[in-house]
Formats: C-alpha cells, sequence, structure tokens
C-alpha cells in the first residue's frame, strides 16, 4: 500500500503560473479557417471558410482582436455582404479563445430571438470547439434562447434588444456586437446605442462592434459612426496601370448611363476599363486607407459595398440600378442595400408657389383624368367633423397625376357622411377620349376611430376599399398588412384581415423628390390639375423632416409641421399611393398597361366630340362630389379589378381613326 502525499506549495505555485501565463494570440482569420464550415442553406459558397474570397474581411479581424488598441470598430457597408459572417466569428471565437461575459444587441428583441434560433444555436452545435462547452441543456437557466453560459462558468453571451431598456441595464460586458445599428430606435430609456456603450465602460480594453447597412440622413446611426472613427476605405489597384483607387458608385454608373449592357468601372489615372474579370486579382492587393488616421487609436471604421463582394455581379448592380432609378424609394433602398450609402433625404417640398404656377399651365383641369392615367385610387383622412378625399391617376413608369381633392362634412360615423362617401365610390370622371372611369381601390385610414371607419369599409368588399394607417419609422416596410390584431377579450378583429400598415416617412421623402421634376415625361412624375385652391399646395407641401430634442434630451428626427397649417393634403394623397401599391403599380408588368391602354383610352365608337370640346366638358365632381354624372352605362366599367382581370376587346384603333373621330362632328 503506497500512500501519495501532495506538496501544497507546488500547488500553489502551479495555480499561480495557470493565471499569471499569458493568454494565446487571439487571431479570429485563423479560428473562422479551423472552425467555420457553411452550409448550403447558410451560404452560396458552402464549405470551410476561405479567405481567398473574402480578403477584405482579414485588416477588420485584425482590428476586432485584442492586438489592435481601438475599443470600438465600425463597418457600415452593402446588405447581404457577409457582415453576419464577421460578427458570428467575433462572438464565438471571443467564447471560444477568450472567454468573456459578451453582449449581442439587436434592433429588437423580437430579432435576438430570431437570430438564436436559426443562426447562432446551429453554429454552436455545429462547430465541435463550441458544443463542448456550450451542451444543450433543457430546463436549465444558463441555457435559454436570450442567455448562453459557458459549462465551465468563464464566460456567456447575452442577446438582447435595443428596444428593451433592461435588457441593456445592470450588466458589464468585455465585449459586444451592436447588429443592423442603423434600425435602433428610441427606447422608453433614451438612446440604446448609449446605453449599449455603457455596458462596457468598466473594461479598459473592451471591443465594441458596430455593424449596419446605411438608412437616411441625417440621423443615421451607422454613419455618424463611420464618420467619428478612423473612414478607412478599400483601394484596389488598377490592372492596367497599377493606381491604386476605391471602386466608387458614381464611377460605374456614368457607365451604366452610357451603355447599360456594359457596367464596369473607369479608371481614374489612366481612363482604361476595370472589368469584373479583373476583381478577383485585383482584390489580392486591396488595401484599407483611413480618411481620418487620427482615430485609428481608439476608433477603427470601414466602409465597403456590393462591388467588391463575390457574391454579387457587375450585371446585376446595374439591373436593380434600372430597375430602382427614377423611384425615390427604390432608389433609397439601392443606394442602402446594393451601395452601403446613407439615402439624403428630401426632407422639405419644393416651394407650394411653384407648385401652384405649374397647375395653373397644365394641360389638364381638376376633375379631369389626363392621357396615361389609367389606374385610378382615391385616398380617405378622416377628421373631427369631415372627412377628406383625393383622387389620383397612375400610369407607367410609376407617373401620378392629381385628379380632385374634396371634403364631406360630418364624422365617419355620422349616415349622411357615409352615404356620400358611398356616392363617391361610384363617381366616374371624364378621361381626354369621353370615357368616364371609376375609382379602382380606395384606402381609408383606420388608424383614428377604427370601429367607425371599419363600420363603413365593411359596406364594401376588400377588392374596392382596404383600411391604413401610417407608421413613421423610416425601417418600417413600404407596404405590409396589419398583424392580426384582437381585442381585450382576445378576438379576432374581422377588419385585421384587409387593414395595412404603409411608411409614411419613405412615401413622404420619396413624394418631395418626385414633386421637384418638370419634365412630364420622367418616371416618377406628379402631374397637377388647374384649378386646385392654393391650400391644396400648401398641405401637399407642409411638413419638414427636421432634428427634434425629445423628453429624454437626445435628438431625434421627425417630420413636423406648423401646428396652424392642414396637411390632409399630404396625407390623403399618401393614402392614395398606398392603394396604388396595393393594386401593385411597382410590378404591373407593360401588358398589363397595355391592356388598361386598350380598355380605357380608347375613344367610345359613338364619341362626336372633337378634342377641344372634349377637353372641356365640365368636371362634375366638383360641383357635386356625390354626383355620379351622366357617363356612360356601368357595362363601359369593368366589372372587377382591372390588374387581376381580362374581358373581351376589340381591336385598337389606329391614331389615324382616333383623330377622326375626334374631330367629326
Amino acid at each position: 500500500m503506497s500512500i501519495h502525499l501532495m506538496n501544497p506549495e507546488r500547488m500553489v505555485a502551479e495555480a499561480v503560473a495557470e493565471v499569471l501565463e499569458p493568454p494565446p494570440p487571439v487571431d479570429y482569420r485563423a479560428w473562422a479557417i479551423d472552425n467555420i464550415k457553411f452550409s448550403d442553406r447558410e451560404s452560396p459558397i458552402p464549405g470551410p471558410y476561405n479567405p481567398e474570397l473574402f480578403p477584405e474581411f482579414d485588416e477588420i479581424l485584425r482590428a476586432a482582436s485584442p492586438d489592435d488598441p481601438c475599443r470600438v470598430v465600425t463597418l457600415s457597408k452593402s446588405a447581404q455582404l457577409g457582415g453576419t459572417i464577421l460578427a458570428n466569428i467575433f462572438t464565438l471565437g471571443s467564447l471560444h479563445m477568450d472567454p468573456c461575459d459578451f453582449l449581442y444587441t439587436h434592433p429588437t428583441d423580437d430579432n435576438g430571438r430570431r437570430w438564436s434560433r436559426l443562426k447562432l444555436k446551429p453554429m454552436l452545435r455545429g462547430t465541435a470547439a463550441l458544443a463542448r462547452l456550450f451542451p444543450e441543456r433543457s430546463r436549465d437557466s444558463a441555457d435559454s434562447v436570450m442567455f448562453k453560459e459557458r459549462a465551465d462558468g468563464r464566460g456567456s453571451i447575452q442577446i438582447s434588444g435595443a428596444n428593451s431598456p433592461a435588457s441593456l441595464s445592470q450588466v458589464s460586458m468585455r465585449r459586444q456586437v451592436q447588429d443592423d445599428l442603423a434600425k435602433w430606435e428610441m427606447n422608453t430609456a433614451g438612446d440604446p446605442e448609449r446605453q449599449a456603450d455603457s455596458r462596457s465602460r468598466a473594461f479598459e480594453f473592451a471591443k465594441i462592434l458596430k455593424i449596419s447597412t446605411p438608412l437616411v440622413l441625417p440621423g443615421c446611426r451607422i454613419t455618424r459612426s463611420f464618420i467619428a472613427g478612423s473612414q478607412e476605405v478599400p483601394e484596389v489597384p488598377c490592372p492596367h496601370c497599377d493606381a491604386f483607387q476605391v471602386l466608387e458608385w458614381e464611377n460605374m454608373r456614368a457607365t451604366i448611363e452610357a451603355d447599360p449592357e456594359d457596367p464596369h468601372f473607369t479608371c481614374v489615372e489612366c481612363g482604361c476599363e476595370i472589368r469584373e474579370h479583373h476583381r478577383a486579382e485585383i482584390k489580392k492587393r486591396l488595401r484599407w486607407t483611413a480618411r481620418n488616421a487620427k482615430a485609428k487609436a481608439h476608433h477603427r471604421s470601414f466602409w465597403i459595398w456590393s462591388a467588391y463582394s463575390v457574391l454579387q455581379s457587375f450585371a446585376r448592380i446595374a439591373q436593380e440600378w434600372l430597375a430602382a432609378k427614377g423611384d425615390p424609394a427604390a432608389e433609397q433602398t439601392f443606394l442602402n442595400d446594393t451601395c452601403g450609402l446613407a439615402y439624403e433625404a428630401a426632407g422639405e417640398a419644393v416651394a407650394w408657389e411653384t407648385l401652384r404656377d405649374r397647375a395653373a399651365e397644365s394641360s389638364y383641369k381638376v376633375g379631369q383624368i389626363p392621357s396615361g392615367a389609367l389606374l385610378i385610387t382615391l385616398g380617405i383622412d378622416c377628421q373631427d367633423d369631415r372627412v377628406e378625399w383625393q383622387l389620383v391617376g397612375w400610369g407607367r413608369d410609376l407617373r401620378r397625376w392629381v385628379i380632385a381633392y374634396g371634403v364631406i362634412p360630418k364624422h365617419i360615423s355620422d349616415e349622411e357622411c357615409r352615404a356620400k362617401l358611398d356616392d363617391l365610390l361610384q363617381q366616374r370622371w371624364p378621361n381626354f377620349v369621353g370615357r368616364r372611369i371609376g375609382i379602382d381601390l380606395a384606402a381609408i385610414d383606420g388608424n383614428a376611430w377604427t370601429e367607425d371607419v371599419w363600420s363603413w369599409a365593411k359596406r364594401h368588399p376588400a377588392t374596392r376599399v382596404i383600411m391604413v394607417r401610417g407608421v413613421g419609422a423610416e425601417t418600417a416596410p413600404l407596404f405590409a398588412r396589419v398583424k392580426r390584431e384582437r381585442n381585450r377579450q382576445g378576438k379576432l378583429l374581422r377588419y385585421s384581415r384587409r387593414f395595412y400598415n404603409f411608411a409614411t416617412s419613405v412615401l413622404k421623402m420619396a413624394l418631395y423628390r418626385n414633386l421637384a421634376k418638370a419634365d412630364p415625361l420622367e418616371r416618377g412624375y406628379v402631374g397637377l390639375p388647374e384649378g386646385l385652391e392654393d391650400d391644396y399646395f400648401r398641405q401637399l407641401t407642409s411638413e419638414r423632416r427636421k432634428p427634434k430634442r425629445n423628453r429624454q434630451g437626445f435628438t431625434v428626427y421627425q417630420w413636423v409641421k406648423d401646428a396652424a397649417q392642414a396637411n390632409e393634403g399630404l396625407d390623403t394623397h399618401l393614402q392614395a399611393e398606398a392603394a396604388a401599391i396595393r393594386l401593385g403599380i411597382r410590378t404591373l408588368p407593360d401588358a398589363t398597361w397595355s391592356r388598361l391602354e386598350e380598355e380605357r383610352e380608347t375613344p367610345p365608337e359613338d364619341l362626336q366630340l372633337d378634342l377641344e370640346d372634349l377637353m372641356n366638358q365640365p368636371a362634375t365632381v366638383l360641383d357635386n362630389p356625390t354626383d355620379p354624372g351622366p357617363g356612360p352605362a356601368q357595362p363601359d366599367r369593368p366589372d372587377t379589378n382591372p390588374v387581376r382581370t381580362a374581358a373581351a376587346r376589340k381591336p385598337r384603333p389606329t391614331l389615324a381613326e382616333i383623330a377622326a373621330r375626334l374631330n367629326r362632328r
């Protein structure tokens, strides 16, 4: 029998040596090569992480390591460029190589839960080095959706939402990721970005990684963070003269405008063409150049866009631009998601006097449908003592024409008001060939007096009337059905099936840019009729996007108006646009527009008026908004939504035949 004695002094020495031993170097690039493997579902390039495909990531990962003295790393980028991959390498590599308490913040708690289930959990399970450290344990507080702790207790990850101040308080975190930063909005405690930053204040050598696609200027968080940092941009050499330069969007845009089928860059030095097949070779020599080098010691910021990525072709960039060009809302998405650039908001419309003067010289009058206006939508806004409405016509290339504007006295709950609204839905307006066209879809504001609005709206089918609600957030979808709403008793509200949210801020910026267009053939042009009151133009241009200090003392950007100025002209116009979006004006094929032209802009066989008489027909809607007028019989109007149903057509007459009919007495 032998007895083993432990040397206490040796035990103490070994423990002290383990504590004092410097940690191994933290090399995120090497860790990614050894541990990250993409599946077919996760990446269009499945397999192990290949740094040769993403050389632009190397310097960003070095900046995120403890070897770099900077405290904050910012990446402003295009969408789908690999930012999530970088964040995951930084997060998981830290938990494995240099364990600590880690904070990962998303715009909302829902975003965080979705990321935890769909991204984090599969990565922890699929990475051998991490599966042992984060075993799955049911009914364990150390392994929940929003919190996961290493099995040895040496590190953890807390997942938070920027909308929840409680999740951003009473915790100290040495490392953190602030994901989709541009989408963060003020919460009840103030600025969530400052709240998150303060969670790492106790650590001298903390690391904070801020990642996002930019949104709107002024006020874009990720752009502000990029400007505050070193402002590092990717330079690559020209394959012809070796001059280093940044591949700028405006450079490519010029070549697309010259020849849409041949997108490329032009070297700023020698003028030679830099094409997509050069990209792989010149990216091997990519270097980051700081435009604000003095900030590198404490804040390194990077910007990169789709033209550098193997996941995006030059041809696709050109196609996306051509599809978005002329539509401010689509241009914003393109600049944000494809170019990685913030969209400079049109915070003010052109002067209302300019619009008034343009309307005075218009080729059509109030109550008339001009050439090209093929779909007709109605926007309805409810006030305490009246209902205001606006009729707008829509045509190819997102052009639109204001047709009429009116007011119906009394509240929406009043039966007399409802009867006049019913009549308004049946009203028909004359177009330039003598046909009278009715409303294709009406959108009524359901945000106030929702039950009263619903009790009127349900008189009509959902193909004729929808309820809408404006959402001011600049990150809101352009148009989306309201989530299924329930009352306090839990009963599903029937109107939720035809209730839609639309992004008022995005549509206002787009409208104000379009109002500045003076060429009637330009994509997005807004036509204005002769005969509108001056107050309409004041209302249409009544709001401004301005900085405003909230109750917590932080600056936010909001649309504001003069308290003495009404804005129903703007609201009803946006509601009419929401109805048009519901009809699909952004995606209608050319064949549908051609069909509508045949159906609505072919003169009636019995037309006896010449063109001058035709354009001077009285617009009866101005005298009595509820008077249907002496229009043609009902069969002249499509029985159902013109976007979805085609009727039998006669052969379309030639231009000579149309001219003959118009001049026949």
